[in-house]
């Protein structure tokens, strides 16, 4: 079983955009996608474990949110840079239909995608990163037993840092500082 560093979407590695489905809108924070195509570069795996409860809600669909991704994929390319999985939670309170669970397994602050990416991906949580931009980002990833990094951008210079194993200006650094003490 391998670590992973296990990354929050919107706020960690791209600008917040509220419910974020128009491709065109999406701007990668500076030097993101060189912190993962260093991530890639030491074959480690990097997993997006995203809340979407715009697709719950009804904003926007699955079709949008594929959109996006593939647009952030054409990104993370221009530095040789890719995300080896996402994971998405659909589900909200608020949300319609089938996606109405106020608290859905997958849901973070609950730990289920990155339990379910373990899973299917042979990971060892114990010697993982969970890194975000706010406080249910760092709730998820301990309580899927990993360690947990807290970035300054997005919502994260608002969020109290003591639960952190690190706390960081951006993505660039936290990966700096993990891969500095990586096993």
């Amino acid at each position: 079983m391998k670590p992973a560093v296990f990354l929050d979407r919107d706020g960690t590695l791209n600008e917040e955009v509220d419910y974020l489905s128009d491709p065109d809108q999406l701007a990668l924070i500076p030097g993101a996608a060189g912190a993962v195509a260093r991530l890639n570069a030491r074959g480690i795996p990097v997993i997006v474990v995203t809340n979407q409860s715009g697709i719950g809600r009804g904003r926007y669909g699955w079709e949008e949110f594929g959109a996006v991704m593939r647009r952030m994929e054409a990104l993370l390319a221009l530095d040789d840079a890719r995300l080896d999985a996402v994971y998405a939670a659909p589900h909200h309170e608020k949300g319609l239909g089938d996606y109405a669970v106020a608290d859905h397994p997958d849901r973070k602050p609950n730990p289920g995608m990155l339990l379910k990416a373990a899973a299917e991906h042979g990971l060892d949580l114990a010697r993982s990163w969970m890194v975000g931009d706010k406080a249910l980002d760092l709730e998820a990833g301990r309580r899927a037993g990993c360690r947990v990094a807290l970035v300054r951008t997005g919502y994260g210079a608002a969020v109290d840092g003591a639960e952190a194993d690190l706390v960081a200006a951006d993505l660039a650094e936290a990966v700096d500082r993990i891969l500095a003490d990586w096993p």
